[in-house]
């Protein structure tokens, strides 16, 4: 087996004989004044995961269930100095709320119902006084919420996550609520590609588990929405693809699975191993990635809707089934490795976590192929064809690297964990902020070129970002862009902003 080791060193400088080149392109420099101006504690964990800004009212609402669930508001009249200053309780609703927008003085919640396999509920409340305006059934554990630009819908992303022994496996959907027209909603599902799933399933779609059929399987989780209102586009994390939704007709039009990244190219080198007292990076023929994205923001140029995704990477662990296996734990087959041996030693491969339902081509038992959770990356892909126009590669993890941020504890598994997303406008430039749930940082790119992402800058955060969100100058309380980060391990808020 032919193992090729990079010297961190020479890694080292390559990236940054990057950054020097990406510091000549900006012409705004606010994105280099960025810093952390204030601070706020909700709780312990669970306490800060996703948030909401109301304009209007100036306010941030945060997810909280850290013990009551509920949804915190805040005061961010002063950036610098946010305030706690009510909240609503979700026991009425239902059980955890998972995600909150706001648009027009509305608030969305996105709730789970206490039995999460059953049918779930989006919540809408005024931001003024917090009062109820309507509760709405949608699908099974939505966990992703979110406006369209002109307000006039709500989408949920309905994940649909099995119960433990998988007795119950509720179908995936999404929910369109016409917030113009009465809230009415129509639930989504995917029962029109169960006769494609053989050609989706070749070009990287995944459907697995027990009793699985493409439309209880699928579990949509994020939601991004053109800037005209017309369509949005879903990932679909576990089955490693995204969705695509046409928000006039309310239906699905396309499904695009995102096929695998191959850690054979020079670039796409990883540390995959968390117990060789270092950080190593190395490629490997037949290891692979599956991008599985989490978070997803869209970015309209030159008639194109480009999406960018943070390659998180999710298992399925329950107790009636759990896929991932270390790789020193299962059968190699020996024409694919001829060196298996070396290759699951523990300061190699052998603790690099994969998924043990693909990889066997031939189906004897023994794996062909190894194919890790996520892509430990940041991908651009053509929203129109699926097709994938740019990846970070091995640049995240190095940049985590290079700021002291990064935990090697974490090699085995997914890395720096790229799991949030947003996009926003300073200046006159466009930029992507990208969460690190395992690094606790925030990565930015300048994405003005949307084909070309350059690094700018990497942003110490609190433990484990959730949500991120990017609040621009027009809208900001401070009249300065803002970026807020909420991390669901220590429940701190934090705000970002350049310092004036």
């Amino acid at each position: 087996m032919k193992k090729i080791l990079l010297s961190f060193a020479l890694i080292g400088t390559l990236v940054s004989c990057q950054k020097e080149e990406s510091l000549t392109y900006v012409s705004d420099p606010q994105i280099y004044q960025f810093k952390e101006i204030s601070a706020i504690t909700l709780g312990g964990a669970g306490a800060s995961e996703i948030s909401a800004y109301d304009p209007t009212t100036k306010r941030l609402f945060v997810v909280n269930n850290s013990d009551i669930n509920r949804i915190d508001v805040l005061d961010l009249s002063i950036p610098t100095k946010p305030v706690v200053i009510g909240k609503i309780v979700m026991a009425p609703y239902g059980g955890f709320v998972n995600s909150v927008a706001v648009s027009n003085g509305k608030l969305a919640a996105a709730i789970e119902a206490t039995n999460k396999q059953a049918a779930g509920k989006c919540v809408v409340f005024d931001t003024k006084d917090l009062t109820e305006i309507k509760q709405i059934t949608v699908g099974a554990l939505p966990d992703m919420v979110t406006f369209s630009p002109d307000g006039n819908f709500i989408m949920t992303a309905n994940e649909g996550e099995p119960s433990d022994d998988y007795v119950t496996d509720p179908e995936g959907s999404i929910s369109i609520i016409n917030v113009t027209g009465g809230y009415a909603v129509k639930t989504l599902n995917f029962a029109g590609f169960e006769p494609y799933m053989s050609i989706l399933k070749k070009k990287g779609y995944r459907v697995f588990g027990p009793g699985a059929t493409l439309v209880k399987d699928t579990e949509p989780e994020y939601i991004t929405i053109s800037a005209d209102s017309k369509t949005a586009w879903v990932t679909l994390q576990e089955n490693n693809a995204v969705a695509k939704v046409d928000l006039n007709l309310q239906v699905i039009t396309d499904v695009f699975p995102l096929g695998f990244k191959d850690y054979t190219e020079l670039n796409n080198a990883f540390d995959f191993s968390d117990k060789d007292s270092k950080v190593q990076f190395g490629r490997y023929p037949k290891v692979k990635g599956i991008y599985m994205p989490d978070a997803i923001a869209v970015y309209e140029k030159n008639g194109i809707p480009y999406l960018f995704t943070a390659n998180e990477g999710d298992a399925r662990e329950y107790t009636k089934f759990a896929e991932v296996k270390r790789v020193k734990d299962i059968t190699l087959d020996y024409n694919s490795f001829p060196s298996g041996a070396e290759l699951k030693v523990d300061a190699v491969l052998g603790r690099l976590n994969i998924t043990t339902t693909l990889g066997d081509s031939d189906g004897d038992g023994d794996f062909d192929e190894l194919y890790s959770l996520g892509a430990r990356s940041m991908s651009v892909w053509n929203g129109n064809t699926g097709a994938q126009v740019f990846d970070t590669n091995n640049e995240i993890d190095h940049r985590s690297i290079l700021a002291g941020l990064y935990d090697d504890n974490r090699s085995d598994d997914k890395g720096s964990e790229p799991e949030g997303i947003a996009i926003g406008k300073i200046g006159d430039r466009m930029y992507a902020f990208v969460g690190c749930e395992r690094t606790d940082a925030v990565l930015i790119y300048d994405i003005t070129n949307p084909e070309r992402p350059l690094y700018k800058l990497t942003l110490k955060t609190g433990d484990a970002p959730e949500g991120i969100l990017f609040i621009p100058a027009d809208k900001s309380p401070n009249n300065l862009p803002l970026l807020i980060v909420s991390s669901e391990n220590d429940g701190q808020v934090k705000c970002y902003s350049p310092i004036q």
